[in-house]
């Protein structure tokens, strides 16, 4: 799965739908069932409704289909996942805009409400271009209305427009308030000769990057089962709700004291505060447009070598990364090298094929190029990660973050348990947002390894990342370079 975002996906040209949904109580007494929130919920619905707070997965089906079996086929996915049956509100009504932080807590000291619904797919509306260049060449209103716009029916739409239309449609409807807060769409050939491109986008509180993998095989799985006229997903493990994974962490005990000491020794080191990107990013006072870029390091045999490199230092090709990053930060900024590193939380294989946000984040930091010292620094974060939050960061009122924040993500895909055919072209697709901090994706796939980093589009933040990324390119390339000299 390649990881880029709405506006340079791969799109086909077609005719762009959208399945709409209906909402309703699962129960008739408002205050029978609230589902415990995570943590993590907690703070990114807290921070109240805004456009870019979702992403999606997109992927041609394996066959042609119509869009009566894959609404049917959705309708099922629906059914199976508990997550997509909830809906967040406030417990008090509380106007978004005047709230600047997050809400701080998780379990019964949230201030919000997470509901179980039952959902049901309705029709299917055209997404359709406005007569004007408004917002990239659509309206939030226009780019998801039925009916009404000045294009014809079955409107043939170029790739741009399609990218510019699910940007302006999933910033309206994959809300965290949403109800619900996500949208299967699906690009049709004109011809209806070739399977249609599927586009689902959902609201980051109920989806991780490994739930849009869940999502596209079981979506795929029941567009065949239908039209092969089998029980659809019979042959799909079992997918518990995310609620029950939630409701298990808030039983955890408190983390023990040298969790907690840990912690506050990396929050002080950070100014009491989630470390941030050591070299001049520019104005952060309030969030800028976002740059993306991305480079492909190692194609798949480069990628073999490479961990047969760090494997015969005793360790995995995730601490190669670690030492060039701590010799950048040395080189640089004269500091350690301390980023926000999210790790997930499914460590039990109940949780494999469910869909929901099993991403939490802990803290990598590391002054040692070694590769051993790095690979330990790999292990530590990832035993700080494994203890809820909540009671971690309550002293400090939530997660505590400054404009700057810079995290970095490690996804090797091919170590997934739940995979999605590479020849369906499977996409990982953010949003595009406004940003005052840095991310940086290693992905790893089948075809080698990739980088993609979002950063703050000003002119010091610019020239910051192009002088890291083009060091960070050059040092994980360096062994190979090394290798090929001497052979």
């Amino acid at each position: 799965m390649r990881l880029t975002n709405v506006s340079q996906m791969h799109v086909q040209p077609g005719m762009l739908f959208s399945c709409s949904m209906t909402v309703h109580p699962a129960f008739l007494d408002d205050q029978a069932a609230h589902l415990p929130v995570s943590f993590d919920q907690a703070r990114h619905v807290g921070f109240g409704s805004r456009p870019g707070s979702w992403m999606a997965v997109a992927f041609f089906l394996p066959q042609v289909a119509d869009r009566h079996i894959i609404a049917v086929a959705w309708q099922h996915v629906i059914a199976r996942h508990g997550t997509l049956r909830s809906v967040f509100t406030w417990k008090t009504t509380p106007a978004p805009a005047d709230r600047t932080d997050a809400a701080t807590n998780a379990g019964a000291e949230t201030e919000l409400n997470l509901s179980p619904v039952s959902v049901r797919a309705g029709d299917w509306q055209q997404l359709k271009p406005e007569p004007s260049p408004v917002a990239a060449g659509f309206t939030s209103a226009g780019s998801h209305q039925a009916a009404g716009g000045s294009a014809e029916p079955e409107a043939v739409m170029s790739a741009e427009q399609i990218r510019a239309a699910l940007r302006a449609h999933f910033d309206a409807v994959c809300d965290p308030f949403g109800q619900p807060s996500y949208r299967l769409c699906v690009i049709e050939d004109p011809d209806q000769l070739k399977p249609p491109q599927i586009v689902i986008g959902a609201d980051h509180a109920h989806v991780d990057a490994w739930s849009l993998l869940v999502l596209a095989r079981d979506l795929s799985a029941m567009v065949e089962d239908l039209l092969a006229g089998r029980e659809p997903g019979a042959q799909l493990p079992e997918a518990e709700a995310f609620s029950d994974h939630s409701a298990l962490l808030d039983e955890k005990p408190l983390p023990p004291q040298q969790v907690l000491s840990r912690w506050q020794e990396i929050l002080e080191a950070g100014g009491d505060a989630m470390p941030t990107f050591p070299l001049n990013l520019g104005d952060l006072s309030t969030p800028v447009d976002e740059m993306v870029e991305i480079r492909d390091v190692f194609d798949a045999e480069e990628l073999a070598y490479l961990e047969a490199y760090a494997a015969s230092h005793g360790v995995r090709l995730i601490a190669v990364a670690i030492s060039v990053m701590t010799r950048l930060a040395r080189e640089l900024s004269g500091c350690p090298f301390r980023a926000v590193f999210p790790v997930h939380s499914r460590e039990n294989p109940r949780w494999f094929n469910s869909v929901g946000w099993f991403i939490t984040n802990s803290v990598l930091e590391n002054d040692d190029e070694d590769y051993s010292a790095c690979y330990s620094a790999v292990k530590e974060a990832i035993k700080l990660g494994s203890y809820p939050l909540a009671p971690i960061m309550r002293p400090y009122g939530g997660m505590p973050q400054t404009p700057g924040m810079f995290a970095m993500s490690w996804l090797d895909h091919r170590k997934l348990p739940v995979n999605v055919d590479e020849e369906l072209n499977p996409q990982h697709v953010s949003a595009v947002i406004r940003t005052d901090g840095v991310m940086i994706w290693f992905v790893i796939n089948g075809s080698g390894l990739h980088l993609r980093c979002r950063y703050p589009n000003t002119r010091q933040a610019r020239r910051a990342m192009r002088t890291w990324l083009a060091g960070l390119v050059y040092g994980l390339r360096a062994p190979l370079e090394r290798g090929l000299d001497s052979a």
